[in-house]
């Protein structure tokens, strides 16, 4: 560990088949309890693991650590901020979390730590964002004579406050408001938004629609595509041929899978022979050389979805659409 950091373990809660979170803090860290009582509800999906600080003095992880919660404390302070970027994750990934949520973390990310959590890093912005990212929002509000200050919740990116939105409360601007009296109620607006949009990140993976607009999104980008149900479920075609299915649960299975074309028998059974956990032989289409691919399932790679789209979609797909899609990718 390096100088100046500081661990320690409080009573870790464990319990199962919830999200692990950790929670990054710079100060008082009113929004990380807010986390952290919303996680101690039941039927919470998530817990918080870590609540780690760039401030060894910050008063959020008293806090923490009297709630028996894990925390770490590493001042950036004469450290390159890549530098301490790395101990940061070092620190959330030996807390086995899987979600990181900023919660008044006064610290600009490098793109290389934010990439590497791109999807399970989320952050709270005290305005209603496209509007007035950065500092002063609610002095910036009040200035514009707006209506209604609020608060954001958004994916992290590499550009400051500009992540896709998970959600939005408005909070409405009061006649002789200033900052800090709007600033008080856009806070209470926070702690209530920011549990419901974390437990909605942390189960999305098992939602059925969230999967099925996943897949949608990647199969209509391929040339000439078509969605048409096939027996009840969504499928897509080319060519007058499908391609892909979307299967929620059939025939008894547990999965939410992406059906897909491969080869033959040999590779399907290969696939699910290495990798069970990831691949299945759907009924009736396994026959014929379709393989499920698991969704509902922890670390789904997209961009590996969207390639098995592309490659069974090149099965299907007339010539000349296949030559044109050849001819693109030299470029």
């Amino acid at each position: 560990m390096k100088p100046g950091a500081r661990a320690r373990s409080g009573r870790q809660r464990t319990l199962p088949e919830r999200a692990r979170v950790a929670v990054l803090i710079s100060g008082s860290g009113t929004n990380m309890a807010a986390l952290l009582y919303a996680s101690r509800a039941d039927g919470c999906p998530y817990e918080v693991v870590l609540v780690a600080a760039n401030d060894p003095e910050a008063k959020g992880l008293k806090l923490a650590e009297a709630e028996g919660v894990a925390i770490f404390a590493l001042s950036h302070k004469g450290m390159a901020r890549a530098d301490h970027d790395k101990a940061m994750d070092a620190a959330i990934r030996a807390s086995g979390a899987e979600y990181v949520a900023l919660a008044g973390y006064m610290r600009i990310l490098t793109p290389e730590f934010v990439s590497s959590w791109e999807g399970r890093m989320l952050n709270i912005h005290p305005s209603l964002l496209p509007k007035y990212p950065g500092l002063h929002t609610h002095e910036r509000a009040l200035e514009a004579g707006d209506s209604h200050g609020g608060c954001t919740v958004h994916l992290v990116t590499a550009e400051l406050d500009d992540g896709p939105m998970l959600g939005q409360t408005p909070v409405a601007i009061l006649p002789g408001d200033t900052a800090d009296s709007l600033a008080a109620r856009v806070l209470i607006a926070e702690h209530q938004l920011y549990s419901r949009c974390l437990s909605a990140l942390v189960t999305r993976e098992n939602s059925a629609d969230w999967l099925l607009e996943q897949v949608r999104e990647r199969a209509l980008a391929l040339p000439e595509v078509e969605e048409r149900p096939s027996h009840g479920s969504p499928g897509w075609r080319v060519g007058g041929k499908y391609f892909a299915h979307f299967n929620d649960q059939h025939h008894g299975t547990p999965h939410i899978a992406l059906l897909v074309k491969t080869s033959g028998a040999d590779e399907m059974d290969g696939l699910i022979e290495s990798n069970p956990d990831a691949y299945f032989r759907p009924a009736y289409y396994g026959a014929s050389g379709w393989v499920g691919v698991i969704l509902n399932r922890p670390g789904v790679d997209w961009q590996g979805i969207g390639e098995w789209l592309e490659r069974s979609w090149r099965s299907a797909a007339p010539r000349r659409l296949t030559n044109l899609m050849a001819a693109a990718d030299q470029f």
